[in-house]
């Protein structure tokens, strides 16, 4: 292979294959969705969601060239309207020849507006292109529904540690430049660590720890996490929204609003703020919080961070920086409780090993005489006719009547809670 001129190592590994390609294994693995619709070469328009580093470029290439389809590539934080509309001409031109439709690659879709997106949607519709975006982002909060009807959603996962390491491996072995030198990978926890499950982000890690240590005139280069950490230390930005720290930044805010730091909280939102990120990316992880860490310690904090998030969508920058701080410092003084996270996590859990339990028939609906006939809704007690509301009746199914999936935290608003459920369900809750 040759290597051109600045070419990173991260782009020259590229796999160009399916079965190169290392991770998502839920997706492209054997027997995959996904997979399964690439080896029948009709793939639906679709979205790749997930963190940075993971291949979603790569993918959404190794499918056309499987499939051989023209490819075009836009951005979104570089093209417009204009861009989609051209490469929609070039799309329908080829129709005439009798040739599969060609692939439209957005990357960052996220960052496309309104009227970007509309323009796609005829196109899409029409089959006269099969989309594949790539988005960080949740996409039902930034793709518009129709395009998102229009296209599957496939959630991609940070690689793990023995995909990380097969890529290092892979990287050794078969670059043509470093499988020149004499590598050895004494230590790797700490590559491991700050690549943070992002592939192309181990690469340029290797990359520059390679280039650092051969400017030395060293033979032998010996990777040790040492190495690794002072050669990091040396080159990390300040901040780069598209860049190592944007996921290191926002952790950091998330912690800091969690640990109940007003002052540490302002500051890294004020990292991110000079630093040009985009309000929404940090009202919607504030939304988040408010449920997950907050939650019904707190209930009005949740009510604040949505009230934020649509206050910085009319107030528009830089004024939306002071709502961004207000609602920072207010969940960070809320009192915490993640007692909402663990009772959704517990029952899902629960949920997974048990298996589709059944009903109870009191429970169910009967809107048909038959159903009455087999006793659906036989026997329920409507809480309404009965004192205070309540009546200790079963609302879980039989085998696991009586479990217990949410338990009120020490905060003054759940203590409530945990007093009115130790009043009504006597046998359940205790002090």
């Amino acid at each position: 292979m040759e290597i051109k001129s600045n070419q990173p190592l991260a782009d020259r590994m590229r796999p160009q294959i399916l079965r190169d390609f290392v991770g998502q294994e839920h997706l492209v693995g054997e027997s995959a969705i996904l997979r399964q619709s690439i080896e029948s070469g009709q793939i639906p328009s679709f979205i790749l969601w997930g963190p940075p580093g993971v291949g979603k470029t790569t993918l959404a290439r190794i499918i056309a060239n499987t499939l051989k389809r023209s490819f075009y590539n836009l951005s979104a934080v570089n093209s417009g309207v204009k861009d989609v509309r051209e490469t929609i001409e070039k799309a329908k031109k080829q129709q005439f020849f009798n040739v599969p439709n060609p692939i439209l690659f957005i990357d960052e879709i996220h960052r496309f507006s309104k009227s970007q997106q509309d323009s796609l949607l005829g196109a899409v519709e029409e089959g006269i292109i099969t989309l594949i975006g790539a988005t960080t982002e949740n996409p039902s909060f930034e793709v518009i529904s129709p395009l998102l009807s229009r296209c599957q959603v496939y959630v991609l996962k940070s690689l793990n540690k023995e995909e990380l390491l097969k890529l290092l491996d892979n990287a050794l072995k078969q670059d043509s430049y470093l499988k020149k030198l004499k590598i050895k990978v004494s230590e790797n926890e700490a590559i491991l660590r700050f690549s943070g499950g992002d592939g192309r982000k181990l690469l340029n890690i290797l990359e520059l720890v390679v280039a650092s240590q051969n400017k030395t005139g060293i033979k032998e280069i010996t990777i040790t996490d040492k190495i690794v950490t002072d050669r990091l230390q040396e080159n990390i930005a300040l901040y780069d929204k598209n860049g190592e720290l944007h996921y290191d930044i926002i952790s950091a805010f998330i912690k800091s609003i969690r640990g109940s730091d007003p002052n540490a909280a302002v500051y890294w939102l004020a990292r991110m703020v000079e630093g040009g990120e985009d309000p929404k990316f940090i009202a919607r992880r504030l939304v988040v919080l408010a449920a997950e860490d907050i939650g019904l310690a707190n209930p009005n904090a949740l009510l604040l961070a949505n009230t934020c998030f649509d206050a910085i969508n009319k107030i528009g920058w830089p004024e939306s920086r002071i709502i961004l701080s207000e609602t920072t410092i207010y969940l960070a003084n809320s009192p915490k409780s993640n007692s909402a996270y663990k009772a959704i996590s517990d029952a899902q859990g629960l949920v997974k090993k048990t298996g589709d339990l059944p009903v109870p028939l009191h429970l169910r609906n009967a809107p048909t005489s038959l159903m009455k006939e087999l006793g659906y809704g036989k026997d329920y007690k409507y809480a309404h006719e009965f004192d205070n509301h309540f009546i200790d009746d079963q609302y879980l199914p039989d085998q696991i009547n009586g479990t217990i999936l949410y338990s009120p935290q020490n905060n003054p608003q759940e203590e409530k809670y945990l007093e009115r459920l130790i009043n009504i369900w006597k046998k359940r809750y205790k002090y």
